[in-house]
């Protein structure tokens, strides 16, 4: 029987979910799903001093606004503690884990000795058992850590998913602490049993974690454990060359829902960063599923690139469903201090997305845009001195007269600015400028019947009225 496809995402609540994390999770979620398989989340709250639940709810508010679902979770590691004691006391009991009492401080002497030798700085194995060799004896006061018996010599080999085969030699690494001195286990065991307990198939991570997979390896043969397939997935870097981090450079998935981003852009931009589908820029969340086997995942460390993010989300804006681009509007113009009633938002601010959307790339500048109909318009000075000038104010005087008698419809309002220019031998920039100007506070608007007509007569005269 083919065994059932299962991965999962186990971001640590120390922070928001980056954008390195959230592509993570990406792959794993469509890998699952190309594969009927499950999507796991995890939360991986070890770090009991960094972990925080503000940093869960960003999380998992990040998961539910890209729509990566999931079917198992969220688990949570401090829920665990008791698994995780059980599975310690197994691997002492059979001779391959064992307490070591070294202090921070000898620890550090040793690894300064063996630096001024020209050494690795590996522990030296002081506390771990053998066959006729008599151990120090346990110091009084001292709390001991666990660390797992690594095999001495020999390689870890494993074909990664992403990179290939990778062979790192066990002489590289030592006897990892598994546990801490408080008897909460360190990072590299939990995920193990972790995985080994949630039947994980296969782990998609950043390549940061390619070091610690051979422990890995050899703890999950050390307790006969499955291996999941690992693939290891370059870093993201930012525009100045450097890797994305918490802690260097990264903004959080919501920080983007908050600038006007739609999440199927998102998702779109994201998976195109390191992995790609012959030259298809632009996709639905089906399609990713659909095509999401696991391969062409690039080698290489991918960019970040704001500027084609834009231009993704303003493909996604221009072909969004109207009344879900007001909802969304109608969020934004609230920050602006602009509070609509239900029923624009509802019939009204539709039609002024209709418009606007094809000039915007977030809902941020849509919003902007929008609150010009809204609010309060103060024209740009410069653009006012230039468009308004002496010699078109009677035209505008007396577009205002007619705009006030006139059917108030796109065709009625056309026809009303044609008779204006005929009147004063105008051509339409003439008098289409500074109408623009005066209404929008700005020369560059969609056409301008279009405009007047959903900006609607009483404002439209009104700040006709200015000039």
């Amino acid at each position: 029987m083919t065994q059932k496809i299962r991965t999962r995402i186990a971001p640590s609540p120390t922070g928001f979910l980056h954008l390195g994390t959230a592509r993570t999770a990406l792959y794993s979620w469509a890998y699952a799903r190309h594969y009927g398989g499950d999507f796991v989340l995890r939360v991986e709250d070890t770090d009991v001093a960094r972990s925080t639940q503000d940093s869960v709810d960003q999380i998992l508010e990040s998961m539910h606004w890209l729509g990566l679902e999931y079917d198992e979770g969220p688990i949570y590691q401090m829920q665990r503690l008791e698994r995780y004691k059980q599975v310690l006391d197994q691997l002492i009991a059979e001779g391959k884990a064992y307490y070591c009492y070294s202090t921070p401080e000898e620890l550090d002497a040793v690894r300064e000795a063996k630096k001024a030798r020209g050494e690795k700085t590996l522990y030296d194995g002081r506390w771990r058992p053998a066959p006729g060799r008599t151990l120090p004896p346990v110091p009084e006061g001292v709390k001991p850590v666990v660390r797992f018996c690594n095999p001495p010599d020999g390689d870890v080999t494993w074909n990664d998913l992403v990179k290939g085969p990778i062979t790192i030699s066990n002489r590289e690494i030592d006897d990892l602490i598994i546990a801490r001195t408080d008897g909460i286990p360190t990072y590299n065991f939990a995920v193990v049993v972790d995985d080994w307990d949630m039947t994980i198939s296969h782990v998609f991570r950043g390549d940061e974690h390619i070091n610690n997979t051979p422990w890995q390896i050899n703890m999950f043969n050390a307790l006969g454990a499955p291996l999941p397939q690992f693939g290891h997935c370059p870093v993201i870097l930012g525009d100045d060359g450097q890797k994305l981090s918490k802690r260097r450079g990264a903004v959080s998935v919501t920080a983007y829902e908050e600038g006007g981003y739609l999440p199927e852009a998102m998702l779109n931009y994201l998976a195109r960063l390191g992995w790609s589908h012959g030259d298809d820029e632009l996709f639905t969340r089906e399609q990713l599923v659909d095509w999401f086997d696991g391969s062409h995942l690039n080698k290489s460390p991918a960019q970040w690139d704001p500027v084609k993010l834009l231009w993704v989300n303003a493909q996604y804006i221009k072909q969004a469903d109207n009344q879900r681009l007001a909802a969304l509007v109608a969020q934004q113009l609230v920050k602006l201090g602009i509070t609509l009633q239900p029923d624009v938002v509802e019939n009204h601010l539709p039609q002024l997305c209709a418009l606007l959307k094809d000039r915007c790339d977030t809902t941020v500048v849509l919003a902007q845009w929008a609150a010009k109909f809204y609010g309060d318009v103060t024209p740009d000075a410069t653009e006012l001195a230039q468009h308004v000038t002496e010699a078109v104010r009677p035209a505008v005087a007396t577009l205002k007269e007619k705009l006030s008698a006139c059917a108030w419809d796109k065709a009625s309002i056309s026809a009303a600015i044609k008779e204006v220019l005929a009147i004063h031998s105008l051509k339409m920039p003439q008098l289409a400028m500074p109408v623009r100007v005066l209404v929008m506070g700005t020369a560059q608007t969609p056409s301008l019947d279009s405009v007047l007509e959903i900006c609607g007569r009483e404002k439209v005269i009104a700040r006709l009225g200015v000039a």
